[in-house]
């Protein structure tokens, strides 16, 4: 049967207007269950909506390069190799909140999730220290003090010569550590952490002075309250002052030239409730 311009165009109105039906249906159905469970998407695996880098220059640098490669936000240094870092952060601020996420580090790199971050990228960070010497999932104040929370360091031991291929990691613990609520030992920590794979990572903000608790891979590893913990370059006040009791979630790529070329810190299924 000849179909005609005007019978095609009716036949691709009509699919074309049940397509929508349907994405808007669909669209409904999932704005309802998010809703419902209180999740908000805040990377959506294709764009860098809703995110900025640092508006003007900080210490790390000028804000670094953001892409997303499958399905992933990637950072480096812009260029690579530079020098030139710093952070990229939700246009959206939380107070109170559960966050929930997968990272894949390279490693020699410095990086960090920041929490209650403001632009200048003061805020209460969960370091992604992955490094020699580094610490993964304990508390830094980055900007607000510098207090460090770490009960152990991270070092890596390498396949063959040199340090190419990550093996796997060993540990060794931090003197004269301030008293914790809670802190994994370094044997869960090496137990818990995938080498060279994604790891799934939760934090839980809560408070003012917050507390902060995170996990990796389903393993708590520091629970810290800004209303108990004691340290000479901790001021509660201060903090509060400083990035007050809400922020931007950010992630970091760290100035220098300590971070290798060419090496890059991933972030992807990157989700927020708050409470």
């Amino acid at each position: 049967m000849m179909l005609t311009f005007r019978h095609a165009r009716r036949r691709w109105t009509t699919s074309t207007a049940g397509f929508l039906f349907a994405c808007c249906l669909a669209s409904a159905f999932a704005t309802s269950a998010a809703a419902e469970d209180g999740w908000i998407t805040l990377f959506d695996g294709k764009s860098l909506a809703g995110w900025h880098k640092n508006p003007q220059k900080i210490g790390h640098g000028t804000g670094g390069e953001w892409t997303v490669e499958d399905g992933a936000i990637t950072g480096q240094q812009d260029p690579p190799g530079s020098g030139n870092g710093g952070i990229l952060l939700t246009d959206q601020k939380f107070k109170y909140f559960e966050l929930e996420l997968d990272i894949k580090p390279d490693w020699g790199i410095c990086s960090g999730l920041f929490l209650r971050s403001n632009d200048q990228g003061k805020c209460l960070q969960m370091m992604v220290d992955y490094h020699d010497a580094g610490n993964v999932g304990h508390v830094y104040g980055e900007g607000t003090g510098g207090f460090n929370t770490r009960p152990f360091n991270i070092f890596g031991t390498y396949e063959g010569d040199g340090k190419h291929e990550l093996k796997s990691i060993t540990t060794k613990p931090v003197e004269k550590l301030p008293e914790l609520d809670y802190s994994c030992t370094a044997e869960e920590w090496v137990k818990a952490w995938k080498v060279n794979d994604w790891n799934s990572v939760k934090v839980r903000v809560e408070g003012s002075p917050a507390k902060v608790t995170t996990w990796i891979n389903g393993q708590k590893i520091i629970e810290w309250d800004g209303n108990k913990y004691s340290d000479p370059k901790y001021d509660p006040k201060k903090v509060i002052e400083t990035i007050g009791d809400e922020g931007s979630i950010a992630v970091q790529v760290h100035g220098g030239k300590s971070w290798p070329a060419g090496a890059k810190c991933r972030w992807k299924n990157i989700r927020i409730k708050p409470l």
